[in-house]
């Protein structure tokens, strides 16, 4: 069944695809959401709205998505597996397929400990992978995991995510196998700064063949400045920062433009890579810089399909 989705059409079209986070807000300000997704807005086909992303509270993926979709900018909401059951997730997903959401992105969720409710306690019902297959089954079969029909099922595009650095790497390989054979549509992967590392992890993607089952976006994140980068290579963790990019910063008059051209060069490199079908790109809080990096990579105008 096809969804629908814009994300789904680009891809399957064959056109690299471009897709950016937007972290929902600390708080009800509407506002906050509308101004940065008039920002993506033609620079992106569809962006990713976090699930209260490192434990903290926030704004819901799915009321954000509806603001975005109101400014004509196809969401891709985040489900993690940390806060609900397999009851109230399958809810969420009915009710975000009604309200206009085609594009779901299956994830663990940050441990409840980073965040501001450490003392929270933390559900993992079911995990990505299983998360992966209960959205096929509604989608495909038509049914809730309990067996009950559904008359009117979500039309979804079903995403997982995946980190090429974590160690070990073989494992890395196979749960991604897994979460592939459960029926992710598409992946997108951990912000990329180590490229041996990954394209070692994507010669072995092609080796059994998973390039060829899914849709893959490689994750890419615009440095703002030393100090960032090197917390990210110490304390972030399954993220991999090269000592030369950290040198790169360090050595920079101008840390945000170094740190944009970094990210430009990795796409460019990401481009050439064999069964990379797109980029997803992880701003920070900075997403007035998503069009500057799509129009110098040669990835605007976005396809009109």
């Amino acid at each position: 069944m096809k969804s629908g989705s814009n994300l789904e059409t680009v891809l399957n079209s064959g056109k690299f695809a471009v897709t950016a986070e937007l972290g929902p807000p600390k708080s009800a300000n509407k506002e906050f959401v509308v101004k940065r997704a008039q920002i993506l807005k033609n620079y992106v086909d569809a962006a990713n709205l976090t699930d209260n992303q490192t434990a903290i509270v926030r704004m819901s993926s799915t009321a954000a998505a509806r603001i975005i979709l109101d400014q004509g900018v196809e969401p891709v909401i985040q489900i993690t597996c940390r806060d609900r059951n397999r009851i109230a997730i399958q809810s969420d997903v009915l009710g975000a397929a009604a309200l206009g959401v085609k594009n779901i992105l299956c994830i663990t969720g940050d441990h409840q400990c980073f965040g501001n409710h450490p003392d929270s306690k933390n559900v993992f019902d079911i995990d990505s992978i299983q998360l992966v297959s209960v959205l096929k089954m509604m989608r495909d079969e038509q049914k809730v995991l309990g067996g009950d029909a559904i008359k009117t099922p979500p039309q979804i595009f079903i995403g997982a995510a995946a980190n090429p650095f974590a160690d070990p790497l073989e494992f890395r390989v196979i749960r991604l196998e897994k979460k592939i054979k459960a029926g992710a549509d598409f992946i997108q992967t951990q912000c990329i700064f180590d490229m041996n590392r990954f394209s070692e992890w994507m010669k072995m993607m092609e080796d059994k063949g998973l390039d060829r089952n899914t849709h893959i976006l490689a994750g890419v994140t615009p440095i703002k400045s030393y100090n960032m980068a090197k917390h990210m290579a110490e304390n972030v963790s399954g993220v991999s920062v090269p000592q030369e990019i950290l040198k790169r910063m360090g050595k920079a008059k101008d840390s945000k433009e170094e740190g944009v051209n970094i990210c430009v060069e990795t796409i460019e490199e990401l481009k050439k890579i064999k069964g990379i079908h797109g980029i997803h790109i992880m701003a920070v809080q900075w997403e007035e810089v998503v069009p500057e990096i799509v129009k110098r990579v040669g990835l605007y105008p976005r396809p009109k399909i």
